[in-house]
């Protein structure tokens, strides 16, 4: 399939994990118990915060938009991965690769912005509790979440449409397991001036911007929790809010280096992009379950309304 009449590119082949059979089935199970897990727990965290009425609050309600997020994430990318692990040749048309990078975007821009608006969210409750109901209503969440969602789709709309607007002319190895805008755009022959401005203003406003935000958040949280006098006060506010310090720690220790970094193919950004696209989003439900009381005596709630109703 052909960009523009001045394609030659027909297809991208994509960068095998391992030329070794009995290595490629190994990492074939692994990514595919990773996978049924991510599914799994995100699922559960959806089915947990929607019919449990207790958990029916703003954080919840924002978390629940992330675990919906974390197993789109993980569809857009881990299935095609498997796939290229039982073949021979992972090739993939322009299309197919121009849609994956897309939607890669998407998914890490919205995730940005989401990971923002619970650090907002956080703040309010913590440092103005008294307001707290009034500043996070039902309106104030969904205006939020909407914005979340809609900066996500124009940011992967803007930097894939000037991708296809480049010159292909070969070679067409990407140096990745998976179309990701860096790696593709060095195989571009033609000016790549606009993608690469693009793709760093992204960077700049919503990775070290909304970056900017939570530390905001968080650094008025922290010196709010170190007033408190009561040690228990203090025990109850880090373990609640250390989940998501954990999840922002994780999901841009690994995003910002991977595309604020020059593109090389090396087993680093090999391992950083299995790491925000295969395990982060497995982890993330797990941190916020196991970390979290509420999550947990909510799910206990749910199992056992589920056995009565069994016998």
């Amino acid at each position: 399939m052909e960009v523009s009449n001045v394609t030659t590119v027909t297809a991208f082949v994509l960068l095998r994990l391992s030329n070794n059979p009995q290595t490629r089935a190994l990492l074939f199970v692994l990514f595919l118990v990773v996978y049924l897990l991510t599914l799994t727990g995100n699922v559960l965290m959806l089915l947990v915060i929607s019919t449990d009425s207790h958990l029916h609050t703003p954080m919840y309600f924002f978390l629940r938009h992330l675990s919906f997020l974390d197993a789109f994430y993980s569809s857009v990318t881990v299935p095609k991965l498997l796939q290229s692990l039982l073949y021979k040749w992972k090739t993939v048309s322009l299309l197919e690769c121009f849609s994956q990078i897309s939607l890669i975007i998407f998914s890490g821009a919205t995730e940005a912005c989401l990971l923002s608006v619970m650090a907002y969210d956080r703040f309010q409750a913590v440092c103005h509790p008294l307001l707290y109901a009034v500043a996070m209503n039902r309106r104030a969440c969904a205006g939020l979440v909407g914005a979340s969602w809609a900066i996500g789709m124009v940011t992967g709309l803007i930097n894939t449409l000037l991708l296809a607007q480049e010159h292909f002319c070969g070679p067409n190895l990407v140096r990745s397991f998976a179309c990701e805008l860096p790696p593709v755009l060095l195989l571009a022959c033609s000016d790549t001036h606009a993608s690469i401005a693009s793709i760093l203003t992204t960077m700049a406003v919503l990775g070290l911007g909304t970056l900017i935000l939570l530390l905001g958040s968080y650094s008025r949280i922290i010196t709010a929790a170190l007033r408190i006098n009561s040690a228990t006060g203090r025990s109850k506010f880090f373990s609640t809010c250390s989940s998501h310090f954990l999840v922002v720690a994780i999901f841009y220790g690994s995003g910002l280096f991977r595309y604020m970094t020059p593109t090389s193919g090396s087993a680093l950004e090999q391992v950083l992009s299995l790491q925000y696209s295969v395990v982060t989003p497995m982890l993330n439900p797990l941190i916020y379950s196991l970390k979290n009381q509420e999550v947990k005596t909510a799910l206990k709630r749910m199992l056992a309304r589920k056995s009565r109703r069994t016998f």
